[in-house]
């Protein structure tokens, strides 16, 4: 059996048990995601989360979401907070809060039209499809929603579940650029999955928005959950961008400078990145800027790796301040 044949029946069940177990789950594939460590990091958690006692989530790099699921859905927070710099993802977010069902009538036409065609015409269809996206986003006001957010998102959600290996990828100038996956049969739309998330984004307030806004919106009683693009651990990995901005060791620094000023403000918060010792055993880059917090090592198995055979498992940090 081939290594996509495998991986993608190893992703069906992984998502009918994660189905199974919660009522909503990330809808958006996300290098980087956080569903495979929810197990782990359950056990950092802080203990007044466990104890309902805290009512409110804020995650300033949101992304795929997989942490706001887990809080959200099982530890009774009564409002969420969610920013991401990427306008497209924030566009997704509020067009599922707010328009759910229209946004299904045009992920159903996405799906019958796709997979009526022949693979060759999938691919015409598939770069179309791309390049129409692309030259389009021109005529967006990602500021003030809009019925033509909704077009946007199905197609948004069509070139996730289609391109390879679910590469959510800009260039620095905007422009989706991932290439054509390989499926058989993605899974293009989830009806009920996508009705769940809108039920539960009812507690959330999204916001395009850098992550040091967070500073300025921030209650008592609160929980912050930090997920920044990683640090590259090695130069061949140093995919960091998953908008037009990058995020360099500079802007890792002003994130710790935050992190110490929330901590003094009494909040409880917890960070997670790359582990750069997984390569580099002196460096201690993480240690040195987090060296008055708990920083844990949880695994983590490769995911953006071409090779099956390589993604092996790896050792990201997670930093928190109790």
């Amino acid at each position: 059996m081939k290594y996509k044949e495998i991986e993608e029946k190893q992703n069906i069940v992984s998502d009918l048990f994660y189905e199974y177990s919660v009522g909503a789950k990330p809808f958006l594939k996300w290098v980087g995601g956080k569903r495979q460590l929810l197990s782990q990091f359950e056990n950092l958690y802080p203990a007044e989360l466990k104890q309902r006692k805290i009512k409110n989530y804020y995650e300033p790099f949101v992304g795929g979401g997989a942490v706001f699921f887990d809080v959200a859905q099982n530890y009774e927070v009564e409002n969420a907070y969610l920013y991401d710099i990427n306008d497209e993802l924030i566009l997704c977010y509020k067009v599922i809060q707010k328009d759910v069902h229209k946004l299904l009538e045009f992920l159903y036409k996405y799906d019958k039209i796709y997979k009526s065609l022949s693979e060759k015409k999938q691919q015409e269809y598939y770069y179309e499809l791309r390049d129409s996206y692309n030259l389009n986003r021109f005529n967006i006001d990602y500021e003030k929603y809009s019925e033509n957010w909704i077009p946007r998102v199905a197609q948004t959600l069509f070139l996730n579940k289609t391109c390879f290996n679910g590469l959510f990828r800009f260039n620095s100038k905007g422009g989706f650029n991932s290439p054509q996956g390989k499926y058989k049969n993605p899974n293009i739309i989830d009806e009920q999955n996508l009705l769940n998330v809108s039920k539960l984004l009812e507690i959330a307030t999204i916001k395009k928005a850098d992550f040091r806004e967070v500073k300025n919106d921030v209650k008592d009683n609160s929980f912050l959950y930090f997920d920044p693009p990683y640090r590259p651990i090695s130069e061949t990995a140093s995919f960091t961008a998953y908008s037009k901005f990058n995020f360099e060791d500079d802007e890792q620094l002003q994130l710790a400078s935050l992190y110490i000023e929330l901590d003094q403000l009494g909040h409880k918060l917890m960070l997670s990145n790359s582990d750069p010792k997984n390569t580099n055993p002196d460096d201690n880059f993480f240690d040195t800027i987090y060296s008055n917090y708990t920083i844990s090592r949880v695994d983590a198995k490769r995911s953006i790796n071409s090779d099956p055979t390589k993604r092996n498992s790896i050792k990201e940090i997670v930093v928190t301040n109790y």
